[in-house]
């Protein structure tokens, strides 16, 4: 049912009118499916346009019935990656296991989707850009709650009135610092700091990820393709090294000071990291919060629960989580659908968040001991992938929810 379809329907009441901030993964979902619903959606994005590029991304279990329900798992597939192996690397650059991806990360061979991050977006926004507003180059300034709904001031200059607002601006939400207060109070640091950039691909690699380990230390190199490499660097670091988060001079040379004796191909990282006009640098870390909501106004995606790249779960998270705020707005007024969106996602985002642990002792041991055994299992480990996936990909089953008449 497109925007034109509902307006030409007859209404008692006029369209309730939502404003989302972000239009990455999670914000086109909301969007998307709340224009089913029935609301008037507008979505502002501080970006220029919807974000193309960036590092693959995996959607996985429940998540894959929300794209199927979008229409676009076809795109998808069309996109699909098809990672062929993981090779793991001694300090010395000597191989410990080569074995299919899905062995570690548990994801399912023929089923689960691994496309890039860009892939992903221009399909969402592509099912939504003709039913609903978007508002690109520009962001929230200040957000009013009061009895008859929420006033929005935008950094362009303009106001307007919404019936609700939705932060899916990710994890360091503005959205969310507004409404809750400073980021420190829900980021749970994990110990590590990464950095992600791409590189020309002069090893030879194709659709492969080959990773290297030390005690605290990782360099990984990921081919998409055959002409340009994800590169990625991670070490483990006591606290968040909070000075070098706006500064990317102090980004590039922290990390040159954390891998200056690094061997295998880390030094030509290093030289390409400092010319790389693409890098991200952050901290590994999560966001837990007690509620997702005050008032007229909720968040989504890693604005509420980012659980952090060693889960494997971050986009799968914000399509459900998307997937079913809307829902539970679909016939409620904003305090019930608030709660029922909790109520009914919360234990999922939780199952999810948990599998941290195991994605960090395999990935990123920091200790010599924790290093050898982490070899020590790859070794013994079948390069077959899993039949099944992880428990928690798809310990959610999508209700079906009812579009508004």
């Amino acid at each position: 049912m497109t925007l034109t379809d509902q307006q030409t329907k007859t209404r008692t009441t006029p369209r309730r009118k939502v404003l989302i901030s972000g239009a990455g993964i999670a914000g086109p979902v909301l969007a998307y499916w709340l224009n089913r619903y029935g609301y008037a959606v507008t979505v502002v994005e501080k970006a220029g346009a919807p974000r193309s590029g960036g590092y693959p991304i995996d959607v996985r279990g429940t998540a894959l019935d929300v794209v199927r329900r979008m229409g676009i798992l076809p795109r998808l597939r069309d996109s699909h990656i098809d990672l062929r192996r993981l090779t793991f690397l001694e300090e010395d650059g000597s191989e410990v296991a080569l074995l299919h991806p899905h062995t570690v990360t548990g994801g399912v061979a023929g089923r689960d989707l691994e496309v890039r991050r860009g892939d992903l977006t221009d399909a969402l926004y592509t099912a939504v850009r003709d039913d609903a507003e978007f508002l690109f180059n520009d962001s929230i300034d200040t957000l009013d709650q009061s009895g008859h709904g929420v006033d929005v001031t935008f950094r362009g200059g303009s106001s307007r009135t919404f019936d609700m607002v939705f932060g899916a601006d990710g994890t360091h939400s503005r959205t969310r610092e507004m409404l809750f207060g400073p980021e420190e109070r829900f980021h749970h640091y994990l110990g590590y700091c990464f950095t992600v950039f791409t590189m020309r691909n002069t090893f030879g690699l194709s659709h492969e990820t080959v990773m290297w380990n030390a005690p605290g230390r990782a360099a990984a190199l990921y081919a998409v393709g055959d002409d340009e490499v994800h590169a990625f660097l991670n070490f483990a670091q006591p606290e968040p090294p909070f000075d070098a988060f706006r500064d990317p001079r102090a980004q590039r040379d922290l990390v040159a000071t954390v891998f200056a004796d690094a061997g295998w191909e880390v030094p030509g990282m290093l030289a390409a990291l400092r010319d790389a006009d693409d890098v991200f640098f952050d901290a590994v870390s999560q966001i837990r919060m007690p509620r997702w909501s005050s008032g007229r106004v909720a968040l989504v995606g890693d604005a509420a629960w980012a659980p952090s790249f060693l889960t494997g779960q971050g986009t799968s998270l914000s399509l459900v989580g998307a997937y079913m705020l809307a829902g539970s707005l679909a016939e409620r007024d904003h305090a019930t659908g608030f709660a029922a969106y909790e109520h009914s996602t919360r234990e999922f985002v939780t199952m999810n968040q948990a599998l941290v642990g195991k994605g960090g002792a395999t990935l990123f041991p920091t200790t010599s001991q924790a290093l050898k055994e982490r070899n020590d299992r790859l070794r013994n480990l079948s390069a077959m992938p899993a039949e099944e996936g992880r428990p928690a990909h798809s310990a959610l089953t999508l209700p079906e929810f009812t579009p508004t008449s």
